[in-house]
This record gives structure tokens, C-alpha cells and sequence, in this order.
């Protein structure tokens, strides 16, 4: 069985593709967003357990407590002052102990005399760290405190939770996650613009769709250029044979009659001995060979009579032959030697191997990759520089599972296609 096509047209597309990548976006400025606030919230945390350390140690009442009174009387003036300093600065706890650690202050009153949980310096210095304590992890910051003579009275500690700094990010989530909704927001009306944008240009179409209407718009203009170019030499040679049987130079029209014919036959011969050839392809090659004869190109056609049928579809064909021609010819119309040769022959594989190559001033290596990209072209801007050709003729011959590459000296494009298995309808 096969598998059922995705009919979603290529605005669907463009929107879905929009919206994805816009929620994507949003979940990883959330991501940034939690992240840095919770780094934050920490940082905050050490900001201010530092500063209350500080600012503590630093304090008369503080200092004179601790180097002149008894555990008990110390407890006693500095409890209240401490609890002061928990509600001012939103702490959960500061605790004053001596310097052998001995808690003279905490918030649970049961905890003071008992020894201060968490890492005291061997020497005097401030220290921040996170430690499980009677009231759980915290970030915490422990200041010695000095007398005059720099002596160690005690230290200061103040810590705040990480419970309390993980209800801090709680509280600044709104704000990230409004910020989220707003980008994800944006992203949806930008998605839904480039929707209505798409589908201005391309309908409801489904890109494989869009994909054959470019390949017949390609294939019907360089088909038509082809025919036109025939159909002007043609009348040009018709109107000079005419004037001349006026003129009663019967032998002279005749010869301009015969050499007509026989330019053309060669090639008819060639296309008409391939029994799987395409019609269009045909009429392609002769209409470029008129083509050719008008700006002057040598034109060099070989065809294997045992090339077999192609697996692209009759406007595919067209586009891609076409195409190629065109850029060949243009190529050479620029070039010292004007010359174009197109080559179809069977792969070793069963399937096609067809060669265009031409005499023109020839493609730098560094670009050999990028002439197949779309918008990008070597001509100048205009009708005949639109960077469509390239890129649509790799679109197609690669889609049919083939390959094309591209080769200097001279400069030779060679498309080979797969065996064809029931082609497709255009």
C-alpha cells in the first residue's frame, strides 16, 4: 500500500513551520527566563546575607555584647535585635555566636546554646555557602566579628532558605511566563501574515503542486521560446525562396528549400530513432536548434537510439532539458567558442544519462554548489537571470531519485535519471 500524501498546502505549511519554530523559541526564552531568575534569586540571597553579616559585625551593640558579657547576657541583648534584623531584611535567621561557635541568637528560641551548624573559617574571614541547617538548606553568609584590637569576639551568620528563595521565583514566574505567551503570541500573528502571504501567491496548492506548476510555466516558456525561434527562421527562409521563385531564380530557392530541410532532417532522424522518446523533447531540440542557428551557436546533438523512456513526465522533461539548453546557450552566446552539445544515451543502470555541454567562458569551482540554489544565477537580473532554472531542475531530477553535477573544461551539466516505473502525470 502506498503511503497517503500530506495534502496540506504550502501556506498550511509556511503557518505550521512559523507557529513550531515561534513555540520553540518561547519555551527556550521560559527555560532562559526560570533559569536566570533562579540565579538571581540566589545571588540576591548571597547579596544580602553578606551585607546583614556585615553590617552586624560591624555593630557597637554587637561588638560590646560579645567582648564583655556573659552567653546568657549577650543572649538577652541581642535576641530582640536580631529578630529586628530577620523581619527588616527578610531574612530566616541571623544567628550571633562566640567563637567557638556557641549560638547566642536564633529564631527558634529552643536552638540557642546549641552549636552553630554550618562551616566556621580557621581564620577570621567572610564565607558564603549553601548548608543544611536546623531550618534546611540555606544560603548563608558567616562574618567574624572583632574588637578593637582585632581580637575574634564571635560571628555573625545570617542565611535565607532555599524554600524561601524557591517562593521568590514562584512569585516571578507570572512575569516570565507572560513574556513567553507574548513571544509565542508574536510569532503566531507573524506566522499567520506569512500564511496569508503565501497563499496570495500560491493558493491552496500543496508544494508538490506549486512545484509542477513552476516546472510548466519553465517548460511551457522555453518550449515556446524554441518554437518561436523555429517557427521566425522558417518564415524568414520562406519568404527568401518565395521572392527569389518571383524573381524567376527557381534554382536558388530550391537550394535555400533543400538546405533547410537538410539541417533539419539529421536532427528529426535522431529523435524519431529513439522509439521511448518524448514528443516534446522532439520539439524542443528542434526549436532550439533554430534556436541556436539565430545567435550563432554551433548546435551538436547525439542521440542514443537505445536511450530508454524517461521517468519524468513530458512538462518535467522540458523543464529540465530545457533549462539546461538555455543556460548553455547563454554560455556560450557570452564565450570565445560558441558551441552547445546535448547528449542523451542509456546509463549503465537502465536508466538515462543526458549531457549538456558548452563552449562559454565556463563556471568558477567556488560556485559550482550555489548555481543550483534558488535566486542565485550568474546572469544578470532580468528575464533571463531569475536563479529559478538551476534550482528547479535539481528540484525535479532529484525528486525522480537521479542525480545532477556539474563539470568544467568545458562545462558540462550530467543529469542521470533512474529506470522509469510508470511515470508521473503533470
Amino acid at each position: 500500500m502506498r503511503p497517503a500524501h500530506d495534502s496540506r498546502s504550502i501556506a498550511s505549511r509556511v503557518f505550521l513551520v512559523l507557529l513550531a519554530s515561534a513555540v520553540v523559541v518561547g519555551a527556550l526564552v521560559a527555560v532562559f527566563l526560570v533559569v536566570d531568575a533562579q540565579r538571581s534569586a540566589h545571588a540576591e540571597a548571597e547579596r544580602v546575607t553578606a551585607a546583614t553579616s556585615v553590617s552586624l559585625a560591624s555593630s557597637p551593640l554587637v561588638i560590646d555584647a560579645l567582648a564583655t558579657q556573659e552567653p546568657d547576657a549577650a543572649t538577652r541583648v541581642l535576641e530582640p535585635y536580631a529578630l529586628d534584623v530577620i523581619a527588616n531584611a527578610d531574612l530566616d535567621f541571623v544567628t550571633i555566636m562566640t567563637p567557638d561557635g556557641l549560638r547566642l541568637t536564633h529564631p527558634d528560641l529552643d536552638q540557642i546554646g546549641g552549636d552553630y551548624l554550618g562551616t566556621i573559617p580557621d581564620s577570621p574571614r567572610t564565607l558564603t555557602e549553601v548548608f543544611t541547617g536546623t531550618l534546611g538548606p540555606s544560603v548563608r553568609t558567616i562574618v567574624p566579628v572583632l574588637a578593637a584590637d582585632d581580637e575574634l569576639v564571635g560571628w555573625v551568620s545570617s542565611g535565607v532558605t532555599i524554600e524561601s528563595i524557591s517562593e521568590t521565583l514562584i512569585r516571578r514566574l507570572p512575569l516570565s511566563i507572560g513574556i513567553t505567551a507574548g513571544l509565542v503570541a508574536l510569532g503566531g500573528l507573524g506566522a499567520w501574515i506569512a500564511r496569508r502571504f503565501t497563499r496570495g501567491i500560491a493558493g491552496d496548492l500543496p508544494p508538490g503542486k506549486v512545484r509542477d506548476a513552476v516546472s510548466s510555466y519553465e517548460s511551457l516558456r522555453t518550449l515556446g521560446d524554441a518554437l518561436r525561434a523555429q517557427t521566425h527562421e522558417h518564415g524568414n527562409r520562406m519568404h527568401t525562396a518565395v521572392a527569389l521563385l518571383e524573381l524567376g531564380r527557381s534554382d536558388e530557392a530550391i537550394e535555400i528549400l533543400t538546405e533547410t530541410s537538410r539541417q533539419s532532417q539529421s536532427l528529426v532522424d535522431q529523435v524519431t530513432a529513439r522509439q521511448a522518446g518524448d514528443p516534446a523533447v522532439g520539439a524542443l531540440l528542434l526549436g532550439k536548434a533554430s534556436q541556436a542557428r539565430e545567435r550563432g551557436i554551433d548546435w551538436r546533438v547525439h542521440i542514443d537510439p537505445d536511450t530508454p523512456a524517461s521517468p519524468l513526465s513530458p512538462v518535467d522533461s522540458v523543464a529540465v532539458l530545457g533549462n539546461l539548453i538555455d543556460n548553455a546557450m547563454d554560455a556560450a552566446a557570452a564565450g570565445t567558442e560558441r558551441w552547445v552539445e546535448v547528449v542523451l544515451r542509456p546509463s549503465t543502470e537502465g536508466g538515462i544519462v543526458l549531457e549538456v555541454s558548452d563552449g562559454g567562458d565556463g563556471i568558477p569551482s567556488a560556485l559550482h554548489e550555489r548555481v543550483f540554489t534558488h535566486g542565485y544565477s550568474t546572469k544578470p537580473t532580468g528575464a533571463q537571470g531569475r536563479g529559478v532554472g538551476l534550482a528547479l531542475v535539481e528540484a525535479v531530477v532529484v525528486g525522480a531519485g537521479g542525480s545532477v553535477d556539474l563539470t568544467s573544461h568545458p562545462t558540462t551539466f550530467t543529469v542521470v535519471l533512474p529506470p522509469a516505473r510508470g511515470r508521473r502525470t503533470p
